[in-house]
């Protein structure tokens, strides 16, 4: 008799379980990430706090790396993959550090996620900042939202609907690596925020305030200093990244998986 553990509904109920707990981690991260919003604090407060809330997060990252491991990294060509990937995405993004908001590393992310799947590229991401903070010395209390941030990059490439038309899929992936380049600019931005401006500006964070008042001073925050500069330059080298080299990649990564 088959054990229990081996049918395709046990084998289904082990997968959800880990989509669940990384689904999880992530909103834990989140909530990391939005702390500003709703955990009123002092700017020197805040500052003080950031240490502890990125120590907070490792054990997060951690287990996200374990579970995403223990359900795709199952074959020495999976790991052979991860490893190639891993390598050319830390070094594109080192290589994107000369210039201000180029960041190549977007390209090799999503269109990995997109043709190796959603827990493929979050452990990619994790990988490539882990690999590439490793490289340039960049370790400190801001890696760990970096690694989720990459992560959820990669992995929401994998969660889009597909899309038979080439040309389509590469809109598309375009359109999300434009957007998610301005996301995840907010994102960095958020949880450090309070301490980075001094209190009385219109983009100050003000503990007392209401969270429409205080999402106001952020966007307008996070557009002066990011996104129409850093960002903007992210989202326009991803979209021409994924325009010149889309369909080949994706084309040889989905041989690989095979």
């Amino acid at each position: 008799m088959t054990a229990v553990g081996t049918t395709p509904r046990g084998i289904r109920a082990r997968l959800d379980w880990r989509a669940l707990a990384l689904a999880a981690g992530s909103v834990l991260a989140a909530g990391a990430f939005a702390w500003p919003l709703f955990a009123p604090a002092l700017p020197a407060q805040a500052q003080a706090a950031v240490p502890y809330l990125a120590f907070a997060l490792a054990p997060a990252v951690v287990a996200a790396l374990a579970i995403a491991l223990d359900g795709q990294v199952s074959s020495a060509k999976t790991v052979a993959l991860l490893g190639v990937l891993g390598a050319i995405g830390a070094a594109t993004r080192v290589a994107g550090d000369v210039v201000g908001g180029i960041e190549p590393v977007f390209v090799v992310l999503i269109l990995a996620g997109r043709a190796l799947g959603a827990r493929f590229g979050f452990l990619l991401g994790l990988v490539v900042m882990t690999v590439s903070a490793v490289i340039t010395g960049g370790v400190g209390p801001w890696l760990p939202f970096q690694l989720f941030a990459c992560a959820w990059v990669a992995a929401g490439a994998g969660l889009l609907p597909r899309i038979r038309s080439k040309v389509g899929e590469l809109v598309l992936l375009a359109g999300y690596g434009a957007v998610a380049s301005w996301l995840v600019g907010a994102l960095l931005n958020l949880w450090f925020w309070p301490f980075q401006v001094g209190e009385g500006a219109s983009i100050s964070y003000d503990p007392h305030a209401s969270l429409g008042h205080n999402l106001t001073a952020f966007a307008l925050y996070s557009l002066v200093t990011s996104t129409l500069t850093w960002d903007t330059v992210r989202a326009i080298t991803t979209v021409v990244g994924i325009a010149l080299v889309g369909c080949p990649v994706l084309a040889a990564l989905r041989r690989a998986k095979l």
